[in-house]
């Protein structure tokens, strides 16, 4: 089973996956004009803007939910495997796909803010809700709102419980013998079923607080590394480079070229044009849904130039993968700041996983909930999903779940499908409000948005 699934995964992914996201991606950024580096500025200044109400979230708190579901384990195990297999090159193409996904992620949370729906005192939107009520198709948002809730609340879960168990390997002597998978899945548990019976509030406060510790921490390794092996820098930079357009050696095999790993972990650890991060989109209180679509380029950034970057220089620098064949992942990472810092530096790294995992077992529980509202309003429904994502966060302590990996990839194969679809059909909305938005700041106004500005009549929000 698990091998038949992978091999419908590396169709899905290498020969159909790539190509849309990234043409996408061109395709919006054309049609908006580098939206996400002409307005870069700009969105450093949406991404601050405060709140309208008390009860409300606001663009920052939203944008970090959406930065927590993107910024997991995958922007360090992910990458080391990218390098290790691509080699230096796949670099280069993540650091593109990231400024083309940046005008995807433009367009698709522009769409979740314009389709917004009122909920309680908050908001909740995303792609379900823009597909049912712009491409007038519910079966279609249900299509999508399952293989949303299917990849995020159980099969993206259970594995980011799984890597936090795993930190703690390195400690545990006779680990698979042990009771630590057990006791680290029962606080889990409970940890997660507190949040996820907390609400939107307690999920955006925690994200908001967590995302910027645990980046920074990363980070600040990162520089360290970079001061310590500054003279490298520029023979790193040439190898990337030469790497990157190396055609011969990338079509001579290209499925396991530097181009197809650097565009796989960009695309996919930045999410951008998957339909995940919309969801957070929504909830944010704005007067303008572009000021979130900026905003939420940021986050793109944050996940891939930033975080990324930062596993590919500590990886290049150190030279550690190139030392020992056998390492990947998260120990070739310990091993490779270990080599730098000492040893006491693997504990830093251990802490940084724990950390990147338990922001996206909460982020991911945020997309999904906002799609099962999507379904069906029924309070007891709630209460079961939300008892089974914490038990499937306990699950996922104790076993790889190898099985549930390739099935959550292939969900999200199907539900980025069906998301790119929709936004490219309606990315002349999306199109029209940042034209809307730039005509009103030419004129030296703080952008509000009303849906005739842009001759839509079909929004709950913006009437």
């Amino acid at each position: 089973m698990t091998e038949f699934l992978s091999r419908i995964d590396d169709i899905l992914y290498t020969w159909c996956l790539i190509y849309l996201l990234a043409g996408a991606g061109i395709y919006f950024t054309v049609n908006s004009r580098f939206v996400q580096i002409r307005l870069f500025k700009e969105s450093l200044v949406c991404m601050l803007e405060k709140k309208q109400t008390e009860e409300g979230v606001s663009s920052f708190q939203a944008l970090m939910i959406a930065t927590a579901s993107r910024v997991g384990t995958g922007n360090m195990a992910g990458v080391a495997t990218a390098i290790v297999l691509g080699g230096p090159g796949a670099a280069f193409w993540m650091w593109l796909m990231a400024v083309l996904g940046a005008a995807s992620a433009f367009v698709e949370s522009t769409l979740a803010q314009i389709y917004k729906r009122k909920d309680g005192d908050s908001f909740k939107g995303g792609p379900a809700y823009y597909i049912e009520t712009a491409l007038h198709s519910r079966p279609l948002g249900i299509v999508f709102a399952i293989s949303l809730v299917a990849t995020f609340a159980f099969g993206f879960n259970g594995l980011q419980a799984y890597n936090i168990v795993s930190a703690f390997e390195y400690y545990v002597p006779d680990f698979e013998h042990s009771f630590v998978p057990l006791i680290v899945g029962i606080i889990l548990f409970v940890v997660a079923l507190i949040l996820f019976f907390g609400g939107t509030e307690k999920i955006s406060w925690v994200s908001s607080v967590m995302v910027p510790v645990m980046a920074g921490l990363y980070i600040v390794l990162g520089l360290l590394i970079i001061i310590l092996n500054v003279t490298e820098i520029p023979a790193m930079l040439v190898s990337i480079f030469q790497s990157a357009f190396d055609f011969k050696a990338i079509f001579g095999g290209f499925t396991g070229s530097c181009m197809v790993y650097g565009i796989k972990r960009g695309l996919f650890s930045n999410e951008a044009g998957m339909g995940s991060a919309p969801n957070a989109s929504a909830s944010a209180e704005v007067s303008h849904p572009v000021k979130q679509g900026l905003a939420q380029t940021i986050s793109v950034y944050i996940d891939t130039l930033l975080i990324c970057s930062t596993t590919v220089f500590i990886l290049l620098l150190t030279g550690v993968y190139k030392e020992d064949a056998a390492l990947s992942g998260i120990p070739l990472i310990q091993q490779s700041v270990a080599k730098q810092l000492g040893s006491f530096s693997i504990h830093i790294i251990s802490l940084a996983v724990c950390m990147f995992a338990f922001t996206s077992i909460i982020g991911n529980y945020y997309y999904a909930e906002s799609n099962i509202r999507f379904i069906t309003k029924s309070p007891v429904v709630m209460a079961v999903f939300r008892v089974a994502a914490a038990l499937m966060v306990f699950i996922g302590a104790q076993t790889s779940i190898d099985v549930a990996w390739s099935l959550a990839d292939i969900t999200m194969g199907l539900e980025a499908i069906v998301n790119i679809i929709a936004i490219v059909l309606l990315s002349r909305i999306a199109l029209a409000a940042l034209r809307d938005y730039e005509e009103q700041k030419a004129k030296g106004l703080d952008p509000v948005f009303h849906e005739q500005n842009i001759r839509i009549n079909d929004t709950e929000v913006w009437k």
